[in-house]
């Protein structure tokens, strides 16, 4: 079972489970941040229980119920939420105070958006996981946030770089100043990918081999690390990045997992809001 240690918290409200990450946490002063478990919710069956996705076929009531029990556990507007709308890319969307409620309490027109992106206080941005990369980035300095889903052809794509660019050129940040948080996805050992997944990475990153093996006619891929990679090389310091090293797969009864649960499951989410 997963405790809470130099890297994350777990806490606990009711039911409801959620991951804090320490790096992030120590400013939380400026930063609401928070990353689900599976635990907590009312949806039911493959859904069970905190699913946070509309996108699959769970009961609406369900999900929004989900939504008001993880707002009211960490303290953000459950009428300000503003949904991603994820299609394996690399695009990132700039929210403002005008897209509040967007994809939960009002129609959104925020489609195919992998990240979102903010400076402004109150809004909570989400995110969906189930063995993607979370990768959660804070500017305490220039007070800006961004969230990006990262699976692996948004990996390919770079858009963890995307995010470093877009926060540089919108909000003037210093690469330097950055607190990224990596969260809970599938671990090397559980991403077994074929040659096509494998040669795509190896043209868009010579220097991937130092995070894949090579076995029984599979590889395998250690995306967290490569993501970290490509953030150093970028210009964050190594020290400002926490890599979680926990496995969606390898703990589906704590996290869904699209793998471990045979592409039956639900959503995990990430929420980040400044204060």
């Amino acid at each position: 079972m997963i405790t809470s240690n130099e890297k994350i918290t777990l806490n606990q409200k009711n039911d409801l489970i959620y991951i804090q990450f320490q790096n992030l946490k120590e400013y939380e002063h400026m930063l609401t941040h928070c990353f689900t478990t599976r635990l907590g919710g009312v949806s039911q069956g493959e859904f069970s229980s905190l699913n946070l996705s509309f996108n699959k076929n769970d009961i609406r009531e369900n999900v929004c119920e989900n939504y008001r029990r993880l707002t009211e556990a960490i303290g953000v507007d459950y009428n300000k939420v503003v949904l991603s709308n994820q299609v394996h890319d690399k695009k990132i969307k700039i929210v403002s105070e005008a897209d509040a409620g967007k994809g939960l309490t009002v129609e959104s027109d925020i489609v195919g958006f992998d990240g979102l992106s903010t400076n402004q206080p109150g809004i909570p941005l989400v995110t969906f996981y189930a063995d993607c990369v979370p990768v959660l980035f804070f500017d305490p300095v220039k007070k800006a946030t961004t969230a990006v889903h990262s699976g692996w052809k948004s990996t390919v794509k770079n858009i963890s770089y995307e995010a470093l660019v877009l926060m540089k050129n919108t909000y003037n940040s210093n690469y330097e100043d950055i607190i990224v948080a990596i969260g809970p996805s599938i671990c090397k050992n559980c991403f077994e990918v074929g040659k096509e997944v494998y040669d795509s990475f190896k043209e868009k990153f010579s220097w991937c081999d130092r995070y894949s093996e090579y076995r029984n006619g599979k590889y395998y891929m250690d995306l967290q690390r490569i993501i970290r990679h490509v953030l150093v090389e970028t210009g964050v310091p190594e020290k400002n990045i926490l890599i979680s090293d926990i496995c969606t797969k390898c703990n589906t009864d704590l996290f869904f997992s699209y793998r471990g649960d045979k592409g039956k499951t639900g959503s995990l989410a990430a929420v980040m809001m400044l204060k």
